[in-house]
């Protein structure tokens, strides 16, 4: 897994949950991010690997999004690394 394609998967991930309203909120309650960090860090590692855990934490809400995106579920969990070794923090945000 390289860099490019774990932030790849994750902006889609992004994407994925900015796309429904009550995924968002429930991420962003989960995570302590706010709309506003969102939208000034949103492509940086740490709120990526946010991002990335968010979906390793609740398997149906994985498999959705690989099988909406055309990613194998077994992606997310290496681009999390990936993401996280960038600056990432694991727990949370």
């Amino acid at each position: 897994m390289d860099a490019d394609l774990a932030e790849e998967i994750a902006v889609s991930a992004l994407g994925f949950l900015a796309a429904d309203i009550q995924r968002l909120g429930h991420f962003l309650a989960l995570t302590g991010i706010g709309p506003g960090e969102l939208r000034a860090e949103a492509r940086t590692p740490r709120v990526l690997a946010a991002v990335l855990e968010h979906l390793l934490q609740d398997e149906s809400l994985l498999l959705v999004f690989a099988a909406g995106n055309g990613i194998a579920p077994n992606l997310v969990a290496p681009a999390h690394a990936v993401l996280e070794q960038q600056g990432g923090t694991s727990g949370g945000a």
